[in-house]
């Protein structure tokens, strides 16, 4: 009789432990920089309902949003990010020094982990009052600039590295590209931790004449505010990766691998890739980045610019300067080019 009694009892238990394994709700976290915050939004929900219809189990998606190499700090101390999308490889990096990423993680996914793209650009205000239209215009006296902080923003390496391939195609040897950087970051009236920080520094708090940015920034900027801001495409710029991975570590201790492996690959989707192109970026999905382009090629914001987008022919990348390890070696560790600029 007893050992009836302790046979239903765990039986009960079993099937107890079984009815919560049914309805218990995974949970995953994106750690991301700054200008994601509504691409993610609108990526979370399609996600979500694409993932319950498929793999029958509701999911929920935390977004955390910050300067990229702050961000990428903060998983480093502890924060439980299954997902990171940040900036700059440089700053994925840092976690697979710690440990926390896998060796290799940028063949993980195609186009080198990176499902969309970006470029830098200029936003001005209405009119233009400063007459900026190239890199060159940024040096001028008198003329305030907003862009972030290097030093904790993913963004302000793609912009600075753009200022410097812009000089650097004038024919200027590197001392004469950090004279021309240094009277640049002289003219820069606030360093925000991040690009979205420094959009705000621009619009709301209504400082500087021009703010160095990321494409898909501008353009949902002058969305949000129609006739207030204008676009300008420099001459020269670089084509911005910013780069997704799983922390492994994280997806291990949680149990997360599955869902986070899949939250990343549906964002090569041909429904996400829509999604990306309606938020700015560049799709990486090349049919619905041409059918991007011959949009916006009719959209009203191009009665804002000079052209209504960067030609490719005119952007350099990463590699140019040797990848990010030599990047961040020669430019923004303590002691590199950009130290020697704005100190």
């Amino acid at each position: 009789m007893k050992f009836l009694k302790y046979i239903v009892t765990c039986f009960v238990m079993m099937a107890s432990l079984s009815g919560c394994q049914k309805t218990q709700k995974l949970s995953i976290t994106n750690v991301s920089y700054d200008p994601t915050r509504e691409l993610y939004s609108a990526y979370n929900k399609q996600f979500i309902h694409y993932y319950q219809k498929t793999y029958h189990q509701a999911v929920t998606v935390v977004q955390s949003h910050g300067g990229s190499g702050k961000q990428a700090l903060e998983v480093d101390n502890g924060l439980k990010g299954d997902v990171v999308s940040l900036a700059v490889q440089s700053d994925v990096d840092t976690l697979m020094k710690s440990g926390l990423i896998k060796q290799g993680y940028m063949h993980h996914y195609p186009h080198q982990s990176a499902p969309y793209t970006s470029t830098i650009v200029f936003l001005v205000r209405k009119g233009n009052p400063k007459k900026i239209h190239d890199w060159q215009d940024l040096t001028k006296k008198n003329v305030g600039v907003i862009t972030p902080n290097p030093k904790t923003s993913g963004g302000a390496r793609w912009n600075y590295l753009a200022a410097w391939y812009a000089f650097e195609k004038q024919g200027l040897r590197v001392t004469q590209i950090k004279k021309q950087m240094k009277a640049l970051y002289h003219n820069v009236l606030v360093l925000d931790s991040g690009s979205r920080a420094s959009t705000t520094t621009f619009c709301e708090n209504g400082e500087g004449d021009v703010l160095i940015t990321w494409e898909n920034e501008a353009y949902l900027t002058m969305k949000e505010n129609p006739g207030d801001y204008e676009m300008i495409i420099p001459s020269a710029s670089i084509l911005c990766q910013p780069t997704v991975a799983l922390v492994d570590e994280v997806v291990k201790e949680k149990g997360t691998r599955k869902v986070a492996n899949v939250y990343i690959k549906h964002l090569y989707s041909a429904s996400a890739q829509r999604l990306i192109a309606q938020n700015y970026y560049r799709p990486v999905n090349q049919t619905i980045y041409q059918k991007q382009r011959a949009t916006h090629q009719s959209h009203t914001i191009k009665k804002l610019t000079k052209c209504w987008i960067v030609d490719d022919l005119s952007m350099t990348t990463i590699e140019h300067f040797g990848g990010w390890a030599k990047a961040t070696k020669v430019h923004f560790q303590d002691g590199g080019y950009f130290d020697e600029i704005y100190k």
